[in-house]
């Protein structure tokens, strides 16, 4: 999103934008101040949000999905494992108090209100819940990588985007130091396991994936509509692609290419 701001400022250098990054469900939350114009999370408004916004705007908010991202699991470079099927995640994170196994510690960016600690309970957990004492929170997603490098027993949780650029130095760094888990396809042919990258998102082949949504409740075309659209389009699409996300909007394309 930094990408993103710093490019439509450029070519809008009197757009009056602030931005401010917090937990998910803090986002949702700041949908009721009348400051806020616009929020971006990973799902989109419930039935019941989106009647309480109607009710109380008196018109509906609009949203849509601008990206795929996907959750990567990460483990330490000393873990023997590489391979894990859905069940086999899941049953990981309910943790000893649940019946699940005690063989890994889950490492999330927070104990609640992340979106990746709700992906976890609606999508992973298929709305469960994870035993909290057996879950080690750190402080962001940063700090969940760092964790994982340093614990041979830790299983991290992160957006892909923090973990899959091959083309950042820091991310390189990263991927030297722990092991991008490949989870199983289970409606693929021959169920292969497979890792986040942008084909197997784009082919919802890998099964944690998510949508970057925004949900703007201003109703005129003002600053929030213009960068929305500046988002949806080539230029913002563009950039999503350059992140290792996948635009949810512009054409993506897979071509066969032979290297010599």
């Amino acid at each position: 999103m930094e990408e993103e701001l710093k490019v439509f400022r450029s070519s809008n250098p009197r757009a009056d934008i602030r931005a401010s990054y917090k937990p998910e469900a803090e986002c949702l939350k700041d949908l009721d101040r009348d400051s806020v114009r616009m929020v971006f999370v990973t799902r989109d408004l419930t039935e019941a949000e989106d009647a309480y916004y109607r009710g109380k705007l008196q018109y509906g908010p609009v949203s849509e999905v601008l990206a795929y991202d996907a959750v990567a699991v990460i483990l330490n470079q000393a873990s023997p494992d590489t391979v894990f099927t859905p069940d086999q995640v899941a049953d990981i994170l309910r943790g000893p108090a649940k019946g699940g196994s005690l063989k890994y510690t889950p490492v999330f960016d927070g104990l609640s209100a992340t979106s990746t600690i709700r992906f976890a309970m609606d999508s992973i957990l298929k709305g469960g819940a994870f035993d909290p004492g057996h879950v080690y929170a750190a402080a962001n997603s940063t700090g969940v990588i760092e964790y994982v490098m340093g614990h041979p027993d830790a299983m991290g949780f992160v957006g892909v985007n923090w973990i899959g650029n091959p083309e950042d130095s820091l991310q390189s760094g990263y991927r030297e130091r722990v092991r991008i888990a490949a989870v199983q396809c289970g409606d693929c042919a021959g169920k292969p396991y497979v890792i986040p990258t942008q084909q197997q998102i784009l082919t919802k082949r890998y099964p944690f994936i998510r949508g970057l949504y925004y949900i703007k409740k201003e109703n005129y075309s003002g600053l929030a509509t213009g960068l929305v659209d500046f988002l949806k389009y080539q230029r913002g699409q563009l950039i999503f692609r350059r992140a290792y996300l996948v635009p949810a909007i512009m054409a993506f394309l897979i071509r066969d290419a032979k290297v010599q």
